[in-house]
């Protein structure tokens, strides 16, 4: 096949994304997104005043979703070629382990003990994406069997190690970076709200890096590329096998700084980490129209996917839903959610046909 033709399929493959880019104000998925949570937050308001109380549900809210919109990014970076990351719960478990052991064994203060869990993230991460490019095997198995692996080795070594499944060392500054908001960072007389929890500025951090690689860096052009053609990106000489390492290295790494959100949320360093991570890390992304075929995602719609997710979550369980009619009703204001957005979009590229 010419280079000319396949360089027309790519054209062809890269014209949903351009329509995503081309689409008018009133249809954009992250201002719809941003409208249903406000509209959301304000009826669970009404129904339950409580649900605007400071300390009791907006810290640990805001707290759930810098967590989750972590996990988001973590899925988001493998999304971007294309590929899918099962094993996002237990690179984190995998991770938070090394930490642990950090701080029980080696006595690491707490952001040394962080950055090692950052690395031991990355690197399993780069082991996945390694084993991929290197047979070619696709990534929801290769993930899905290394997911298998660590539910096997992590509880091994907690076992050995450990006396109840946990480690108990708490390095100084744990507790106040899980209880303390920004009321407690002062620049002169400013000082910042007392509902934002001090854990959210790892979230800004993280969709500040991940946004920056994806749209001011080369690396992220290539990234984004080889989701959308990797017959194309191979003939633009994009090196395709190392880009599938470096976006499952990435998830791996921000599974790690999820999972390190996690145990300074819940206090505790233990085998279970991550185990919820798995459906929040797909529904953020896509919800905010991150593309499960790759070459397109979206930082600020992850962060407004998750946070409707997360508000409906304790929207309902204040008003007193069961777990199971929990994720009935969750599941169908979701469908309501995406088949809006659906609609949105076929009612825009109509438009724009008829404009041409």
């Amino acid at each position: 096949m010419s280079v000319s033709s396949t360089a027309t399929e790519a054209l062809q493959e890269d014209a949903p994304v351009a329509a995503l880019r081309r689409t008018p104000w009133w249809a954009n998925q992250r201002i719809g997104l941003l409208i249903l949570v406000v509209l959301l937050s304000a009826l669970f308001g009404v129904l339950r005043p409580a649900f605007f109380n400071q300390q009791l549900v907006v810290f640990p809210l805001l707290r759930d979703i810098a967590m989750f919109t972590v996990v988001g990014l973590a899925q988001l970076s493998v999304l971007s070629i294309g590929h899918m990351n099962l094993a996002v719960g237990r690179m984190a478990a995998f991770s938070m382990m090394i930490t642990g052991i950090s701080y029980d064994l080696w006595h690491f203060t707490l952001y040394s003990g962080l950055l090692v869990g950052l690395i031991a993230g990355t690197a399993i991460g780069a082991l996945a994406g390694w084993v991929i490019a290197r047979t070619g095997v696709n990534s929801f198995v290769v993930t899905l069997a290394l997911d298998f692996l660590l539910l096997g080795l992590i509880p091994l070594v907690y076992t050995a190690l450990t006396d109840n499944a946990a480690f108990v060392t708490k390095p100084p500054g744990m507790r106040e970076l899980r209880n303390y908001s920004l009321a407690d960072i002062c620049v002169g007389n400013v000082c910042g709200s007392p509902a934002v929890p001090q854990l959210a500025i790892f979230a800004v951090v993280a969709m500040a890096v991940v946004g920056w690689i994806f749209t001011r860096t080369r690396l992220g052009r290539e990234l984004l590329m080889t989701g959308s053609s990797v017959r194309a990106a191979e003939l633009s000489g994009i090196p395709t096998a190392r880009r599938v390492i470096v976006a499952h290295a990435m998830s791996g790494c921000l599974a790690a700084l999820a999972g390190f959100m996690l145990a300074i949320s819940t206090g505790s360093i233990k085998a279970t980490i991550g185990a919820e991570f798995m459906l929040p890390s797909f529904l953020g992304p896509i919800l905010g129209g991150t593309l499960l075929a790759g070459g397109f995602v979206s930082i600020w719609g992850t962060l407004l996917g998750t946070a409707l997710t997360t508000v409906i979550r304790k929207g309902l369980d204040l008003l007193g839903v069961g777990l199971e009619s929990l994720n009935i009703y969750l599941g169908l204001i979701l469908l309501v959610a995406l088949s809006t957005d659906r609609i949105r979009t076929v009612l825009s590229e109509r438009q724009g046909v008829r404009r041409r």
